[in-house]
């Protein structure tokens, strides 16, 4: 046992407090009595216990035991190496002592316990593979294995892992457990040889033009002699399909090929090697930006075929035309695009999923986006609470209008089994936009259905809607399916109502049998102003009999194969029902102060038929309005695509004399104009360190900041953390899967840049050697062992380990006591009350006083 302190610098207070007490001990020594003595050594006591108890001392209790920690590597660099790892664990703890406890944890690029430190015996669970298992983490497994052993007690930490890096850095942390309690062993694991091939290089010009001839290059490692299939794709499509023969070691392969397509041109390579051991390592992307014109994608549908690219120059604007069943799914599909232009576009044909890359395309990258009214657009269309709702400049919902029809909506959603996942989902939120866009007091009810109806919302007047979503979006799936009862009870609840529109919307997945009289309900229903609308939800639905309910009903049929065009179907119906979107009296419009479009009516402006009522929103610019200040041309940035709003149509039937007005062409090629991203001849490189870490700069050294964000081909925001290291210099270190990212930069100057990067697979799927060094350091530097016995691991410590008994809380109490004691004698007299017990004789040389000089004296002290 000894006593052992953690801040020994508080001991030099002792110094000056010695020499204070000294001094003032000498000075006072003439006039020192026995009760100043006391008092004096009290004080200085209390004041060596306070110094002493700041220097945070404790007793060491010897303590024989001793913490094994093994901690092993489970990521893919190792494979089925760490089985093995558990066999020699196993091994090792036959040498186990009763005085040593221990632990099992794994990791890879993250950490688990296995089993937690224990002085029983150790059994070894059957080990599941780790989540994280595509990366190491070397020092954040030591680091979290050394925490959970106990403060003060000897320990040894046994790694098993091959070395191999590609998160942190182990030599980093090694100061830290350089002479410390904790030991670090290693144990080196091996991947076994396995047959694998990988691309290790796949390269693409960065740049080029339509036409030109690329060169692009492939390079794979082969661990042994292999024939192979090697694939490349431009943009999805396969352009080259050639039989390969793989030397052991490096392979390299070189193509010339014309560049064909626009925008970001993605490319894939593949390989194919039979009885490959990775396929994660088999496939790269690349990316090279072609240059050429501006390119315009007009969206159109079958039923309202666009005019807008006959009246865009041709010379100057590369356009293509699409149905929205040929949008593109992928965000590379969009960005090679300048503007995208939605011409009276429903939104239940495009789907959120498309809405939501699209959306990212124009907030990320700069791309511009118009939606164009008519009547499938804006409100029409379905576009509540919609992706594109967001970036566009209006609201769908009409505000402050005259008053609207009384009306009724019932909504009747199949709930059985096979509704679950995502339909259910999809479905509820669906329903509870419809409800966003009711009144209060308008007449709602929402029915759930099985083989049994329950009924959720009862039909009655709308009071609060947020406990009607709320309900709505409880609703689970159980069940069968049998549609008719519940359309049954919603015509039987609406038909006796007196509202100016009564509408059903049914929603399935599923089919069912009808009773014979199912046509005879729906007509009569018909016949009380009752619509019905019926949206068949996936593949499996009886869509014969759906849309033949919907056509006796009076209402429309969605066969909505893709779920995620349910929300806009919904609100689509919903808007229908409750609002008059259409303004459809002649007007002029009113012209605010945007020069690019002012410029254009300087003779006047034409007489326009109709346009859709919407809402602006705070910030937008209301470049031109309808006399009842309706937004007929409305813009407004989101993030860095220019959006805008044209609430009449292009064909003329509302736009009126607009579309007859010999500067028609000249309104469009202004509108794209606006749309057009500013885009700079920036010279930014962005260049890849490994570990997912990512260089971006400027190389012209004009930009002082840079702003980044970074999207996957899906359009979710990707993760990542930046940290400036220069002007125009930035380090990014991304979360993302092996795949294709976007960087989208743009910089305090206005300027902006796109590029696609490819983010490799993880360095764990490369074929590499144990990094033996390393794993001789960490031992050598901690003290510890590269084990090769497995008995070695449960060796004495050369570390003793000892309970801490803290101290000085003691310490402070024996102060504060000597302090109250201090106090007592010196408030209270104790000293005093025992002298006045005693008789002290005084000495003196003077004569006694008479009694009459006595009484002279007290009386002058009277009189003073």
């Amino acid at each position: 046992m000894d006593i052992r302190i953690e801040e020994p610098l508080w001991l030099l207070l002792l110094i000056p407090i010695a020499v204070y007490m000294i001094f003032t001990w000498i000075n006072a020594k003439a006039r020192v009595k026995s009760r100043t003595t006391i008092l004096y050594t009290l004080r200085s006591i209390t004041i060596i216990c306070i110094v002493i108890a700041l220097t945070v001392p404790y007793m060491l209790l010897p303590n024989e035991e001793e913490q094994i920690l093994f901690v092993v590597d489970r990521s893919i660099s190792v494979g089925e190496a760490g089985k093995l790892a558990d066999e020699w664990i196993a091994e090792s703890l036959k040498a186990r002592q009763v005085n040593q406890s221990a632990g099992l944890y794994s990791f890879a690029g993250s950490f688990r316990t296995d089993l937690q430190l224990t002085t029983h015996e150790l059994l070894q669970p059957s080990i599941e593979p780790m989540q994280s298992s595509g990366s190491t983490n070397i020092a954040k497994a030591v680091d979290l294995a050394a925490s959970f052993a106990k403060a003060g007690m000897a320990t040894r930490i046994v790694l098993f892992s091959d070395g191999l890096e590609t998160e942190g850095s182990i030599e980093e942390l090694l100061p830290k457990y350089e002479g410390s309690r904790v030991q670090i062993d290693t144990v080196e694991l091996k991947r076994s040889n396995l047959a694998d091939a990988s691309i290790s290089l796949f390269e693409t010009p960065r740049s080029a033009y339509e036409g030109e001839k690329q060169l692009v290059r492939v390079e794979v490692e082969s661990s042994t002699q292999a024939e192979g299939q090697l694939l490349i794709y431009r943009n999805d499509e396969e352009i080259i399909n050639e039989r390969i023969t793989l030397d052991e070691g490096g392979n390299a392969f070189a193509f010339n090929m014309e560049a064909r397509g626009s925008g970001l041109l993605k490319y894939e390579a593949k390989i194919i090697v039979p009885n490959d051991a990775f396929l994660e390592n088999n496939r790269m992307l690349s990316i090279t930006k072609l240059e050429q014109s501006p390119r315009i994608l007009v969206v159109q549908t079958e039923r309202n075929p666009s005019v807008i690219p006959s009246l865009l120059d041709s010379n100057a604007l590369d356009v293509d035309v699409v149905d929205t069943d040929q949008l593109p799914e992928s965000l590379s599909g969009y960005l090679g695009y300048g503007a995208i232009i939605f011409d009276n576009v429903p939104g239940h044909l495009v789907g959120e999923h498309k809405m939501t890359v699209i959306e990212q395309a124009v907030k990320k990258f700069g791309t511009g986006f118009m939606m164009v009214g008519g009547d499938e657009s804006f409100g029409l269309g379905g576009y509540f609470k919609s992706p594109i709702e967001r970036l566009l400049p209006v609201e769908m919902e009409v505000k402050g209008k005259e008053q609207l029809p009384s009306l009724g909506l019932v909504i009747s959603l199949d709930r059985s089994g096979s509704m679950s996942g995502s339909k259910i989902v999809i479905a509820r939120e669906a329903a509870a936009r419809a409800v966003e866009l009711l009144r209060n007091d308008d007449t709602f009810g929402f029915t759930a259905f099985d083989h049994d109806i329950w009924e959720v919302i009862p039909v009655g007047p709308l009071k609060d809607k947020q406990d009607a979503i709320d309900q709505i979006l409880s609703v689970p799936v159980a069940g069968g399916t049998d549609i008719f009862p519940s359309i049954r009870k919603a015509y039987e609840d609406l038909a006796d109502l007196k509202l100016q529109r009564k509408h059903i919307i049914l929603l399935t997945d599923g089919q069912s049998d009808m009773p014979p009289d199912y046509e005879e309900v729906i007509s009569e229903g018909k016949s009380s102003n009752i619509t019905l609308s019926t949206v068949s939800i996936g593949s499996d639905a009886d869509v014969g009999l759906l849309e033949e309910l919907a056509e006796i009903g009076g209402g429309r049929f969605y066969d909505a194969v893709d779920e995620s065009t349910v929300p806009s179907i919904l609100t689509r119906e919903t808007s229908m029902l409750t609002r008059t979107y259409i303004e459809d009296d002649p007007f002029y419009v009113n012209l605010n102060n945007v020069p690019e479009w002012t410029s254009l009516f300087s003779d006047g402006v034409p007489q326009m038929n109709a346009y859709i009522a919407a809402t602006p929103k705070g910030t937008a610019t209301i470049v031109a309005d309808s006399p009842k200040e309706d937004p007929v041309i409305a813009e407004w940035m989101y993030g860095l695509g220019r959006t805008v709003a044209f609430t009449s149509d292009s064909s003329g039937k509302w736009s009126g004399d607009l579309a007859r007005w010999e500067g028609y062409a000249d309104f469009w090629n202004v509108a794209v104009s606006r749309l057009l991203p500013s885009y700079e001849d920036v010279p930014y490189v962005i260049s890849n360190e490994g570990g997912g870490t990512y260089t971006v700069t400027d190389t012209s050294r004009n930009s002082a900041f840079l702003d980044i964000s970074i999207v996957d081909e899906q359009g979710v925001d990707v993760p990542f953390q930046t940290e400036p290291l220069a002007p125009g210099k930035v380090r990014v270190q991304l979360d993302a899967e092996p795949g294709l990212v976007f960087f989208g930069v743009s910089d305090d100057k206005g300027g902006l840049f796109e590029a696609g990067v490819s983010v490799p697979y993880s360095d764990e799927y490369k074929q590499s050697e144990p990094d033996s060094a390393m794993l001789t350091k960490i031992a050598e530097r901690t003290g510890g062992m590269v084990l090769n016995t497995p008995s070695d691991a449960f060796r004495k410590h050369p570390f003793k380990s000892g309970d801490r008994l803290p101290i000085a809380n003691w310490l402070i109490l024996t102060a504060m006591v000597l302090f109250f004691i201090d106090i007592t004698l010196r408030r209270f007299g104790m000293f005093s009350g025992i002298m006045n017990r005693r008789t002290v004789p005084i000495e003196t040389d003077s004569p006694p006083m008479s009694e009459d000089h006595v009484g002279e004296l007290l009386k002058k002290k009277r009189k003073r």
